[in-house]
């Protein structure tokens, strides 16, 4: 619409959508402490059990004791430097896994809405469940009914998280789901339920049985072990099933990566020079005779310059997660009263003419600078990875997660378009800001055949 700040109010309700890097840099630097609330909604309160976990906690109370534990045990640097190798197992099995494809009959075409999608939550479930399958024989490399329905579910929970919903600006209407959220929702909740918490009883009466044999304390193996073993005063379990459940890491870190990756690889195929130039940047600082790895990511400049424009230019949600106002408070000279739910445009922010130049071209040069390229943007001329007090506290996961990703498809293949495809198509999915079609394109090898025989 124009403007730089705009309110809205739906129902009783007053929200304010920014899209100015100066004010929103207002918000979050210099008043961040008057917007650290978190609004009250269906879908919120469902996926988190009752506001449970620390992106989601409406209570500060809550949301205090849940940043702690993250921070200081799941974001540790000792279980960071533990679960290294499963990373770095989920690594060389994207390598695998496309390989096998290529080889597999298909003429060498890949999904890659698939691939990266199904990457982010295998390493998801390897981090937080310690598993990449539910069943105990999965049999093949491609994923499993269980393992797709995962995904899925995944994926509509980040969507209908603080999706718009009658009900939560109109609580009159909760209910009669007039607008289908709720039934959506529920149906989310369900599988993931079904899915997870076989998972998390067992691993419960394990470390359960483990506290009642006074047994001396055993390293964590994955975050599921770190939120089950944490003990109170009394040795007794610090954090409640549903507490447990209710953990953000489990979807925390699916959207942003995959979304980034098929939107680089998307622009860049249309733009051959920077695929040349950011393949250029592998060779030279990896080479062809090892894979890349997690240390070479602070060299690779470059790639994560694409991964920057990407993130700007296509960012997975139109909006960050709604803050809400716990006093009045002034902004930009506006009166912003309490309760207010205020966000933040990724788009207005990203694609802002006064920010950037040609704001709508693929241009990762413009992210270049003489030291280091972070994917985090301090001055909130785009969103990554959120920002803030109450902002996404895994960036360096997400980061690693993303690049790792990206670097491997890269370095691993050669990536061509379908035959008859003059120009990969970047229209945006109707109700979203994702592809509007899955990025299919053709891979071939582009390294010795013993680095996609990995262990």
């Amino acid at each position: 619409m124009g403007t730089d700040i705009l309110c809205l109010r739906l129902g009783a309700t007053h929200v304010v959508a920014v899209s100015s890097p100066e004010i929103a840099r207002e918000f979050l630097r210099k008043k961040d402490a008057m917007f650290t609330g978190r609004p009250a909604t269906l879908a919120s309160n469902l996926f988190s059990y009752g506001y449970k976990c620390a992106s989601l906690a409406i209570q500060e109370h809550k949301w205090q004791k849940m940043k702690r534990i993250v921070a200081a045990e799941i974001l540790s640097l000792a279980l960071d430097r533990r679960l290294h190798v499963q990373r770095q197992q989920e690594a060389d099995h994207l390598i695998r896994y496309v390989y096998a494809e290529i080889n597999a009959g298909h003429g060498g075409s890949i999904n890659l809405r698939h691939v990266t999608q199904h990457f982010c939550a295998n390493m998801i479930r390897r981090l937080v469940l310690g598993k990449r399958h539910f069943s105990e024989s999965p049999g093949t490399m491609m994923a499993g009914h269980h393992e797709v329905e995962h995904v899925q579910a995944l994926f509509t929970l980040v969507e209908y998280m603080y999706g718009f919903c009658l009900s939560d600006y109109f609580p009159a209407l909760v209910g009669f789901d007039l607008d289908g959220h709720e039934k959506v929702a529920k149906r989310v909740i369900s599988v993931l339920e079904r899915l997870h918490d076989p998972i998390i009883q067992e691993r419960m009466l394990e470390w359960s049985n483990y506290r009642r044999k006074g047994c001396s304390k055993r390293d964590a193996a994955d975050f599921l072990d770190v939120l089950i073993s944490l003990e109170d005063a009394d040795g007794q379990q610090l954090l409640s099933p549903e507490e447990i459940k209710a953990q953000e890491m489990l979807f925390a870190a699916i959207d942003n990566p995959s979304n980034a990756v098929q939107w680089a690889l998307a622009e860049m195929m249309n733009r051959p020079r920077i695929m040349q130039k950011a393949v250029d940047e592998l060779d030279q600082v990896v080479g062809k005779e090892r894979l890349v790895q997690e240390s070479d990511i602070c060299k690779l400049n470059y790639l994560k310059s694409c991964i920057r424009e990407a993130f700007r230019l296509h960012p997975y949600h139109a909006f960050t997660v709604p803050r809400v106002a716990i006093q009045d408070t002034v902004i930009a000279g506006y009166t912003i009263p309490k309760g207010t739910h205020v966000l933040l445009s990724r788009i207005g922010l990203g694609r802002n003419a006064k920010a950037w130049n040609e704001p709508l071209q693929f241009q990762p040069e413009r992210h270049l600078t003489d030291g280091d390229v972070d994917l985090t943007e301090t001055d909130l001329r785009f969103i990554s990875f959120s920002a803030g007090r109450r902002g996404c506290p895994a960036a360096s996961l997400g980061t690693s997660i993303t690049m790792m990703l990206f670097a491997r498809l890269l370095q691993g293949f050669t990536w061509a378009k379908l035959p008859r495809v003059d120009r990969i198509n970047l229209q945006e999915a109707r109700n979203s800001l994702v592809l509007a079609e899955p990025l299919v394109l053709l891979a071939k090898p582009r390294l010795g055949e013993h680095l996609y025989e990995v262990n």
